[in-house]
């Protein structure tokens, strides 16, 4: 893997896949993108319509971690047990990942450091209230059934990573969530929407973060 880390417009870092030519966020602004997106349109808004001792998130591209650190700055506020779990087949070496600077703004170094430090395929609690799973097994092998309350979809682009997008794919993330469960994307292609739809979530497409027009959120009624 050949990555490179650059600066996005709202002063964070991401990475840039040189292979691919394709950014880890947003160039707009990495922070600003997955705080809109996976914390305000998917966390924040799970909790404001059904609340639950438990929630269980699957996320799609562990990456530089950034989601993940965001979530864990908001555990301390949320009265319930978080397990965290995340897919990623081409792990971001220390290198790298060290030298990210989304502690300027969250800080949270310690945690940061061992949300990339924890070992691969194993429950690693972080906090008292989030416990985080790391795997290395592809999406495609993925056999999860009614198990999470949150998808966090954070795969490359489609047209950089079009396996990662197919109907049969996506398939397989809805056969893992729960009933009332939501699906949160930065992406907001009409074919995406319409195969969700086709796999028989009710679509919403939301105004996007600080630089891009629009996003997705599904939500699995039964």
């Amino acid at each position: 893997m050949s990555v490179e880390i650059i600066t996005t417009s709202d002063g964070s870092h991401s990475l840039l896949n040189t292979a691919l030519d394709e950014t880890y966020h947003s160039r707009h602004g990495a922070m600003q993108e997955s705080i809109h997106v996976f914390i305000k349109e998917g966390l924040n808004h799970l909790r404001s319509i059904h609340a639950s001792n438990s929630i269980s998130i699957l996320e799609v591209g562990f990456g530089t971690g950034l989601n993940a650190l965001l979530t864990v700055q908001q555990a301390p506020e949320i009265s319930a047990d978080i397990h965290y779990t995340s897919l990623e087949t081409y792990p971001v070496p220390e290198e790298i990942w060290s030298k990210l600077n989304y502690m300027d703004a969250v800080g949270l170094k310690e945690r940061f450091d061992q949300l990339h430090q924890a070992p691969w395929n194993q429950e690693v609690k972080i906090l008292p209230n989030f416990t985080l799973q790391k795997l290395t097994i592809p999406l495609q092998q993925i056999d999860f059934s009614n198990r999470f309350d949150l998808v966090y979809f954070d795969a490359f682009a489609p047209n950089k990573q079009p396996d990662m997008w197919t109907v049969d794919v996506l398939a397989k993330v809805v056969t893992a969530m729960k009933a009332k469960s939501i699906f949160v994307t930065y992406c907001a292609k009409g074919q995406l929407k319409r195969d969700l739809k086709s796999l028989r979530l009710t679509v919403e497409t939301l105004a996007g973060p600080p630089g891009k027009k629009e996003m997705v959120r599904g939500l699995k009624e039964d």
